[in-house]
């Protein structure tokens, strides 16, 4: 019984080790959720008159994640609040999982990050020089990026 616990802690070990080789002191990314959120995102009163919060976290969702060089609002063209052309092509993309978690090194500089979606890409963060979801990656540092997609969203 001895050998089979030892066995099964080096084996814990080891995945623990593979999972987490990904974030490592010694690289740099991001990481972070996507999920999805639409419809009247407004509190509704109910028949007692209380107030009903809606869900603002919406739900994880499986995406695309498509990483541009640093762009700004200038060099991109936008309709029904996706992008439909952007200056430059991508320069990687990830694919996020079924929970919306995804994790992506990068080398450290300036990005700015987009979800695929059926008519264009989505974006909804910019600065204020007009730069499009800019996101810094650090040397040896994981930057958290949680993206909400809520263009068929009312608030």
């Amino acid at each position: 019984m001895r050998k089979t616990s030892n066995t099964l802690f080096i084996l814990l070990l080891i995945f623990m080790n593979i999972s987490c080789k990904s974030q490592s002191s010694e690289s740099q990314g991001i990481s972070g959720k996507i999920t999805w959120l639409e419809g009247n995102q407004m509190p509704m009163i109910s028949d007692d008159g209380s107030a009903t919060p809606p869900n603002p976290k919406g739900v994880p969702v499986k995406r695309t994640l498509l990483i541009y060089p640093l762009t700004n609002l200038a060099d991109a063209k936008m309709e029904d609040g996706l992008f439909v052309q952007i200056k430059g092509e991508a320069i990687i993309q990830t694919e996020s999982d079924e929970n919306g978690e995804f994790a992506l090194e990068l080398s450290p500089g300036r990005y700015s990050i987009f979800t695929q979606e059926e008519g264009g890409l989505f974006a909804n963060i910019f600065d204020g020089e007009g730069n499009i979801q800019p996101v810094t990656i650090k040397e040896k540092e994981w930057t958290k990026l949680d993206i909400i997609i809520n263009y068929k969203a009312v608030f």
